[in-house]
């Protein structure tokens, strides 16, 4: 289905540097009755968000005001455990565009780049700064320019460029999923066959 396009992205960031987050814990599974993307933003992270009176937990980053913006910042091994496409889907129907981290469990990253989520992987070193400066000025404004795939934070000097697929860099660019790719491939396609059948 279409999607916005991805493209170059200017924002804040919200800060969660924990490593080895799983899938559970970006959207546990007593939420994922439900079929429709829709509507799974608002348990993102549910268990460290609320306490079992569904009150907010008040230090917790996402209920912090001054931390917004639509890139998560977090920790290495980012999604790993079981597969679920519902943890992406979490992720941006709370309104994340990207999520910067060290590394990413390999079924995470497939899901986020499957629906329109990028993953942005950096060295940790440099992931490291960036959290602290995030932390300490809750106003760092991170550029992600997928086109020439860098990240970079002026304020900091931060230039750092990232790898992609190049198939999922053109579907993120241009709002594709992969049914849309080959559909707009679709008269290569037919042209292709009606030569490899002459």
């Amino acid at each position: 289905m279409k999607r916005e396009k991805i493209n170059i992205l200017e924002s804040t960031c919200v800060p969660l540097p924990l490593a080895n987050i799983d899938t559970d814990q970006i959207i546990p599974a007593r939420f994922l009755s439900a079929t429709s993307r829709e509507g799974f933003g608002e348990n993102l992270f549910r268990d460290w968000r609320y306490d079992k009176e569904g009150n907010r937990i008040t230090d917790f980053v996402l209920n912090r005001s001054e931390y917004e913006g639509t890139i998560l910042v977090t920790g290495s091994n980012f999604g790993c455990g079981s597969s679920r496409e519902h943890a992406v889907w979490a992720i941006k129907d709370h309104g994340f565009k990207a999520v910067v981290s060290d590394s990413f469990a390999d079924i995470f990253r497939n899901n986020a780049l499957n629906n329109g989520l990028l993953p942005v992987q950096i060295p940790a070193t440099i992931l490291s700064e960036l959290t602290a400066q995030i932390i300490l000025n809750p106003g760092t404004i991170v550029k992600i320019d997928l086109e020439q795939q860098l990240i970079s934070a002026e304020e900091t000097g931060m230039s750092v460029p990232f790898s992609i697929n190049a198939f999922r860099k053109q579907c993120l660019l241009n709002g594709l999923d992969n049914i849309d790719y080959l559909l707009e491939m679709k008269e290569e396609i037919i042209a292709f066959e009606k030569n490899r059948s002459l």
